[in-house]
């Protein structure tokens, strides 16, 4: 078995930040009218800028696939080419079509001119973590010496005022149903799009950071609690999910079947207490003092939550001061499977790492509510 370490980090941010006064010019007007919820979603989530894919016309700018290339790209230099790429292993959960794969189309974008080992992962926040995991996996069992991991998303054009226009009109839910409006609405003002991508390799760089992989552990909860965020279906009153395709063809319009959806009441009752139980689990199964921990990134999807965050870690005996959290929502959104990745590339080129320091990460994922975490050592 080999070390596996993460030896350069690289993102790409589409286009201009945009504002929050800007939301509606890129996305549009459902109805030809402002949304209600708006302000209060942007006050509660704390983003102040993120980046879409599109121009302000609503045009989309990117896919998904060119997103992840140019991050990636990133990644090339006189130590690492193109050519002696081994494994290239994607993560989102916004591909730009049901088949083929994301990592077919991003291999594709690369040009990198001969065959590969690819994998895709698909899912929620934790899709990009799943992605890194089967790089780490195959490195560190000597299957592959390097790894190329991503985690992207283009939410941007999924939230396109088009995409509701004709529920509104035809159901009216924006004022005859809020709550069920509310679901459908909630996440247009929470997602932004972007990509990350980590080079994974046997052996650190002789000159500059690199992250030795310690573990990375999954836990589900599905077992326990019904499905909280969801696309491409319908949640039933017994909590069940019901498929597009189980759906005539003029509902899948009429009630945005294919639009991405919340349940915040569940949403706020777990996503905080079973993400402390489960980094628990992984502190008492590595035997981990949490007094050593140096840097913590824990994704979260809004600022709502970051001081809940830090009270349920306390409850479970890692009180973690506020110095060694790192946070880049503010100003960059929520990326999805994408956001841990930029948010240790931005630490590790922060120049602020030191040999021997803990790095902690965090992902959460409220489909059905999974997390993820990592244990990372500064070479």
């Amino acid at each position: 078995m080999y070390d596996v370490f993460i030896t350069k980090a690289s993102k790409y941010l589409p286009n201009e930040p945009v504002a929050n006064d800007e939301m509606e010019t890129y996305l549009g007007l459902i109805n030809d009218a402002p949304s209600k919820a708006r302000s209060l979603i942007l006050r509660n989530n704390k983003i102040t800028t993120r980046y879409y894919a599109l121009d302000k016309e609503g045009n989309p700018t990117h896919t998904n696939a060119q997103l992840t290339a140019k991050a990636i790209e990133g990644l090339f230099d006189e130590n690492f080419k193109k050519a002696d790429m081994k494994l290239l292993s994607v993560g989102t959960t916004s591909p730009d079509q049901i088949q083929p794969s994301h990592a077919s189309m991003v291999h594709g974008e690369l040009n990198i001119g001969k065959s590969i080992e690819i994998n895709t992962s698909t899912g929620l926040c934790n899709s990009g973590m799943n992605a890194l995991n089967y790089g780490f996996l195959s490195v560190k069992a000597g299957v592959q010496e390097n790894a190329v991991c991503a985690g992207s998303e283009r939410m941007s054009s999924w939230m396109t005022a088009d995409k509701f226009n004709h529920e509104a009109e035809n159901l009216k839910l924006l004022e005859e149903r809020p709550i069920i409006a509310f679901k459908r609405e909630f996440l247009r003002w929470m997602l932004s799009d972007g990509a990350g991508s980590f080079l994974l390799e046997n052996k650190p760089r002789e000159n500059g950071i690199s992250l030795k992989i310690e573990f990375i552990d999954f836990y589900s909860y599905a077992h326990e609690i019904e499905a909280c965020m969801y696309a491409g279906c319908e949640k039933q009153e017994d909590g069940s999910l019901k498929s597009w395709a189980d759906y005539p063809s003029d509902e899948w319009l009429r009630q945005s079947i294919f639009a991405i959806k919340q349940d915040t009441k569940i949403l706020d009752k777990y996503i905080l207490v079973k993400g402390a139980e489960s980094l628990r689990s992984s502190f008492d199964k590595h035997n981990l003092d949490p007094e050593k921990i140096d840097h913590v990134l824990a994704h979260i999807s809004s600022g709502y939550f970051k001081e809940g965050l830090k009270e349920e870690f306390a409850k479970k005996g890692m009180d973690f001061p506020w110095e060694k959290w790192f946070y880049n929502l503010s100003d960059v959104g929520n990326i999805g499977a994408g956001s841990i990745f930029i948010a240790l590339e931005e630490l590790m080129n922060s120049g602020t790492l030191k040999k021997g320091e803990k790095v902690l990460l965090c992902v959460p994922e409220s489909g059905r509510f999974a997390y993820s975490c990592s244990l990372l050592t500064v070479c």
